[in-house]
């Protein structure tokens, strides 16, 4: 099973009544459309071109993303292990309570050009947005697993790998446990 906490956040702050309240409060109205979706592109260019708005925004919601990817947690105890997919998952700290990290990555160049494909966004919004996240290398250099995802390697070979390691771990656990 994955948590997805992107998607996860985006939800929380449109169904979280506290959140709301909030970013409400925190950003003013216009933060909702008039009917209550969240108001992305409002929000980004606040938060993106203010570091101290960017981090009122990433305490109140990481949080929220944090409990509610503990409760999801909770839920898979039947899993050999689940993964947690997050953007910020450095920058939000998230990483430090998680037992493995795999770090999915790809040449600068093409990160930015499939963030503005998928958003239809500009190249400098989203080098604007990159700037405000930690060094790939950093995250490359804390991780456990690696995924070149750079359009030369093949993805599910690498997948099955790190599956294959993450199985044979839990096996590992399951058999030392008294």
């Amino acid at each position: 099973p994955i948590y997805y906490a992107d998607e996860r956040a985006k939800a929380l702050m449109t169904e979280n009544e506290e959140l709301r309240a909030q970013l409400i409060a925190t950003f003013g109205a216009q933060t909702y459309t008039p009917d209550g979706t969240l108001n992305r592109a409002y929000l980004a260019g606040i938060v993106f071109q203010n570091d101290e708005k960017l981090a009122q925004l990433n305490a109140l919601v990481h949080p929220i993303v944090q409990q509610d990817g503990e409760r999801w947690q909770a839920l898979q105890q039947d899993a050999p292990y689940t993964l947690r997919e997050a953007a910020l998952l450095f920058e939000s700290g998230i990483y430090r309570s998680l037992d493995k990290i795999i770090v999915v990555t790809a040449p600068e160049d093409l990160r930015i050009a499939r963030v503005v494909a998928r958003d239809q966004t500009t190249p400098a919004a989203v080098r604007a947005r990159m700037d405000k996240q930690w060094p790939e290398e950093r995250k490359v250099a804390l991780a456990d697993f690696v995924i070149y995802n750079d359009g030369e390697q093949l993805l599910i070979p690498q997948v099955l790998d790190i599956h294959k390691q993450l199985l044979g771990e839990t096996k590992k656990l399951c058999t030392n446990r008294p």
